[in-house]
């Protein structure tokens, strides 16, 4: 056995004992709320609030989850709950917007992160809420917004007796997609104009990679871990050549191994990327993340997510690892020889220039 492979082991065991720490901490801080749901006035039966849901049907436990959710609306006396199928080309939007023309008090996007940003981009801008009963791998929002996570019962306990509140929405547009030698658009890259809503996180470069090199089947089995595994693969790739306008500002050059602009910093194990970053700041936090010296850049810096995670920071010079923090309200990020660009944990393709932006309190959700 080779010494980087020991090397590897020893680093992925001190991330994961400070990572158990972390969590232990953030869930002593941050104990659950149980949420009791509201029934209708008993003088008035079927009277109350009309639940819509749009469910992914490819995702496993969908049909109990129709059949839960039927029956907590009867338990509660209100009106049969709607329910709208996505499928591959109508992803949730189109099922959200006549959710809405049906009358629905609240739209229910019951599936994986994306189908929240699908019925999340139809409700943008609206006054019907949005909520939320996590059935995907990542459940990124429904985890910044501490919804429950594996029981629908709980998940409808929120839908049924949760508060409403405006959260900000992040935009991303592909200002330039990349090209082969030929000028011609690459296989894998994304759309020139593209243009695409986040509610977590928006990443270019290894995060990106990662996110578009993660099976599908492995992610049915063993859910985000199978990120991890991706992520591995790319641990020796080669550091990007970015530039990064912020506000409207120069471009400032860095070399970086990824980049995230986030409407809010939490992820899957609990890891939080972003410890600053508010869900309704009216801002964006940039990322930028760095490794140098090989696996011993790549332990420091997991060792860096974990402790901010904490609420502790490393401000030691010289550090091989290591995350720059920044706020803005637009920017954009030019990248040589282009990379992969993802939104919420959904490829976008290769680009060479990428724009984000946030749009204020333009999403209402339920929450606890």
């Amino acid at each position: 056995m080779g010494w980087e492979l020991w090397l590897t082991i020893a680093s992925v065991a001190i991330a994961c004992a400070a990572l158990a720490v972390a969590v232990t901490v953030w869930r002593r801080t941050h104990p659950r709320r149980v949420v009791e749901p509201q029934a209708a006035d008993a003088e008035e039966p079927g009277k109350g609030q009309q639940v819509a849901v749009v469910v992914n049907p490819s995702k496993e436990g969908a049909a109990e989850l129709v059949a839960t959710v039927t029956r907590v609306c009867a338990d509660a006396a209100l009106p049969e709950p709607l329910f709208f199928e996505t499928t591959v080309d109508e992803p949730g939007g189109p099922q959200a917007r006549r959710a809405v023309a049906a009358g629905a008090d609240v739209v229910v996007a019951a599936g994986g992160d994306g189908t929240v940003r699908a019925v999340a981009g139809a409700l943008t801008g609206g006054d019907v809420p949005m909520a939320i009963i996590p059935v995907g791998t990542g459940n990124l929002l429904a985890r910044n917004l501490d919804l429950p996570l594996s029981s629908v019962e709980d998940g409808m306990a929120v839908v049924l007796g949760g508060r409403d509140r405006h959260i900000d929405v992040g935009w991303a547009r592909v200002a330039e997609t990349d090209v082969g030698l030929d000028g011609e658009p690459r296989p894998d890259a994304a759309v020139p104009g593209d243009t695409q809503l986040f509610l977590v996180i928006a990443g270019l470069g290894f995060d990106a990679a990662m996110v578009a090199d993660a099976d599908d089947t492995l992610k049915r089995r063993v859910g985000w871990i199978a990120y991890f595994v991706a992520g591995v693969r790319h641990l020796h790739g080669r550091r990007m050549r970015a530039e990064v306008s912020i506000d409207g500002g120069e471009p400032v050059p860095t070399r970086l191994r990824s980049i995230m602009v986030g409407n809010c910093g939490r992820l899957p194990g609990g890891v939080t990327l972003l410890p600053d970053a508010e869900i309704d700041d009216g801002v964006l936090d940039v990322a930028a993340i760095d490794t140098r010296g090989g696996l011993a850049g790549w332990a420091q810096l997991l060792g860096e997510v974990v402790m901010q995670g904490a609420g502790l920071h490393n401000d030691l010079p010289g550090k091989i690892g290591r995350i720059d923090h920044a706020r803005a309200r637009r920017t954009r990020i030019r990248v040589e020889g282009g990379e992969h660009a993802q939104v919420d944990g959904d490829p976008m393709g290769r680009v060479i220039e990428l724009e984000a932006w946030v749009d204020p309190g333009a999403l209402l959700v339920r929450t606890v």
